[in-house]
């Protein structure tokens, strides 16, 4: 078993994982940072008024782009279950 195709497959994982993740984190990172403001400027600090409008936005944003992760992923796990024979004889 060859070491670099290991950490190559590695590698694309993390890359994936990076990948499908981000649209959600950077979603709730702006919507959060919107509310933030929004609560700096109006000083009203209820905990619900943060949380509230994230989980609509992440719910929003996973329906919009839920194929497209679907997609991605099958697309990574056949290409991984394609290098089974290139690990297994090196």
């Amino acid at each position: 078993m060859d070491q670099n195709a290991v950490v190559d497959l590695g590698v694309q994982a993390l890359l994936m994982a990076a990948k499908l993740s981000a649209p959600v984190l950077i979603t709730a990172l702006a919507v959060g940072l919107l509310i933030g403001l929004l609560q700096s400027a109006t000083q009203v600090q209820e905990i619900t008024l943060s949380f509230v409008p994230k989980a609509i936005a992440v719910a929003i944003v996973l329906a919009l782009s839920g194929y497209w992760m679907i997609q991605e992923m099958v697309t990574f796990t056949q290409w991984a279950f394609d290098q089974i024979p290139n690990l297994i004889n090196g």
